[in-house]
This record gives structure tokens, sequence and C-alpha cells, in this order.
């Protein structure tokens, strides 16, 4: 088929009555119209399968014994199952305000009662055809954009780290929760060496697509820029510096970077920003890990502080985005960091994996899995 031919509306006509299919053919064609017929709710539905229709001109009843619409009204809805977008325009002579009523409500985009008038049902066809075609295009626009945002999901989901990294006398685990498709937070946790590795949270302001492609930027010059060499705080300078050339107006990611030193079992880390990561010691104490400086992406010339901390045995380090904090039960209450404390300070004896699975289980069944915001958490515990 050429792409002449191919705009041409292509319409399908359904009535038993072969002068009535003949008529309609005739006056279609000399409209401009490529026709088919069908005298049987069968055959409407072997054609809708075979092809591709703009328009379907249809009677409401088949069987020469009935004025009822009923099978006519079965058709409607399995034309419906097959092609919901496919514009239905309904003919008949038996009509009634009932009738009409329930047609519509099936579906059916007009209505028009025989004897018909031939400038008045051209007119309504060519309507319902060219407000069919919008809807073909806005769903297969929408279609479309549905696969390139499953397929970003996929593309972000590589990003977040697929097993946590071996680190002699750690154990580490993390969750990444998106409240949409794709996400605006990142997790991190990679080796450098067998001595030292780096851990990392962050959080762009914002969610869904834009969000997440923020966080693509952000993401891989973090991969560019980290090393065994350079500290917390000149890592976050120069990922400021960065953003703030790339990053538009309002826009900001919060970061928290920590260089770990598995020998020593000291991490240097700095804070842009971002939720303070809980260091929750074995005796109850927790140390809320805030020393750093603004969000990455706003001043050009922000400046970071860092500090070291050492770990003892059985302390638990929790990485989190304020989608964990954040998220609301049926009352507009939020889980909070004291939930969050607690549930750390309840669960002694527990692995990184297992004590992440608590955590993630205890916030969504307080937000009934309805999470306002991406969400994102990692657990590093001390051996």
């Amino acid at each position: 088929m050429n792409t002449a031919t191919a705009q041409v509306p292509r319409t399908l006509i359904a009535d038993d009555q072969p002068d009535v299919r003949a008529a309609l053919r005739l006056l279609l064609k000399g409209a401009g119209y490529l026709t088919e017929a069908a005298d049987s709710p069968a055959a409407v539905l072997d054609a809708i399968k075979q092809q591709k229709f703009d328009l379907v001109l249809m009677d409401l009843n088949y069987a020469r014994d009935t004025t009822s619409g009923k099978e006519g009204l079965d058709l409607i809805s399995r034309i419906q199952a097959l092609d919901n977008d496919l514009p239905i325009v309904v003919m008949t002579a038996w009509a009634t305000v009932d009738l009409a009523v329930e047609t519509m409500r099936l579906g059916v985009r007009d209505f028009v009662q025989k004897p018909w008038e031939n400038s008045r049902l051209l007119r309504k066809l060519r309507t319902q055809i060219e407000q069919g075609q919008m809807r073909r295009r806005v769903h297969d626009r929408e279609h479309q954009f549905r696969l390139e945002l499953n397929e970003a999901r996929e593309i972000q989901r590589g990003l977040m780290p697929r097993r946590m990294p071996n680190l002699n006398g750690f154990s580490l685990a993390s969750a990444w929760q998106p409240a949409h498709d794709v996400s605006g937070d990142y997790l991190a946790a990679f080796k450098f060496s067998e001595s030292h590795a780096a851990l990392c949270v962050a959080d762009v302001a914002g969610k869904g697509l834009p969000a997440a492609l923020l966080m693509s930027n952000m993401q891989a010059a973090l991969k560019s820029f980290a090393s065994e060499t350079i500290s917390p705080s000149e890592l976050c300078e120069k990922l400021n510096r960065l953003m703030c050339g790339n990053t538009p107006l309002r826009k900001f990611v919060s970061c928290f970077y920590g260089d770990l030193d598995v020998s020593s079992r000291t991490m240097t880390f700095t804070n842009a920003g971002h939720n303070p990561p809980f260091l929750m010691r074995s005796n109850g104490e927790c140390v809320r890990l805030d020393v750093g400086g603004c969000v990455i992406g706003a001043f050009a010339d922000s400046k970071f502080t860092q500090r070291e901390i050492k770990f003892d045995e059985g302390d638990k380090l929790l990485l989190f985005t304020d989608g964990v904090t954040e998220a609301r039960n049926a009352l507009g209450e939020e889980f909070g960091e004291e939930r969050l404390q607690e549930c750390l300070r309840s669960h002694r004896g527990r692995n990184a994996a297992e004590l992440r699975t608590i955590i993630l289980t205890e916030v969504k069944e307080f937000c009934a899995d309805n999470f306002d915001d991406d969400a994102a958490l990692m657990v590093v515990i001390a051996d």
C-alpha cells in the first residue's frame, strides 16, 4: 500500500441487509473512503482482527426476528476489547432513547437512525474518524513513552550496585525504592583497593525522569573523580563546580560521601547537605554524620569540611535518603528519624542484609507501600 492510499480512511460497514451495505459503500466510496463490508458479528470481529480500520459503521440487529439490539450491544463490547481506540457509529431503524444511552455507555461515539441523510452521516463519520486518529496518535505516543521509560528504569537499575563489595571486617546491604518508574536517588559502594572503599548516597531535588537524568550526570561524574587519593571534601568541591555548570536553576543534589579505610576501620566523610547518616554504636548511642557543607549544584564557590570516625565491633552505619524518613501513614504522620533509630537499636545481632530488609519492611508497612518520594538505604556493619 502506498502512502497516499494509507492515508485514505478505512471504514468497516456492518449490516445484514445487502442493499444497505451496497448503498453505504457507494456513498463512502464517492466521499473518498476505502470500505470493507461484513454481514454478521463474527465477520465484523474477523475483519478487525485482520486489519486496522479508522471507523466501524454498524447496525445493532442481525437476526431478522429481533429488534432488541442485543446482538449489536454484545458486538460493541467485543469490538472495544479488540481495539479500544476504534470509533464506532451505530445505525438502526429501531432506535429508542434507552438503546442509544446504552450504546454510548459501551463506548459508541455517535448514533444515527435509518433512513439516514447522506451529508449529515458523512459529517458525523468525518468527525469521528478525525477524533479516532487523534486518539491513536496520543496513545501511540504514550505507548512509546512508556517503552522508553521502562528502558530508562532498566538502565538506571543497572547503575545501582548489583551486589555489595566484599570488605574484610564489614558487611553491607542496600535497597532502592523508586516512587515512580525512575528515581533521583543514588547509592554506591565500590572498592579502590583491598584497603579502601567508597560509600555514597545522593538525592536530587525532585523526582521522576528529570531527577533521574540529573542523577545519571552526578553518578558519572562521581565515578570519574573518585579515587583512593582524593579526599571526600576535595571530591565534593569538584562535583559541585561541575554540577553548578550543568544543573538547571533551582535543582541541586544532596550527597554523603565516605572513604572507608578497611584496615584501620576508620572512615573519612563529608556531608553535602544530605540527611545525616546514623552511626549506631553497640551501646545504643547514635552519632549523626552531619559535618560537610552546602548541597551540590547551588553555589560554585562552596567549600566542604570533613571528619574521621572509627568503627568498633558491632557498630551499625545507616545511609538513607529522605524518602525513608518522610514516608507517611494514612494520618499524614512521617516515619521519622526516631523510628529509624529505634529500628537500629532494636535489632542487635542481625547482619546487614537482615537489617536492611527489616528497615524496609517497617517503612513499607508504615506507609502501606505508598511512597511519596524515592527511597534508598544502605546498611554497613562492623563485624
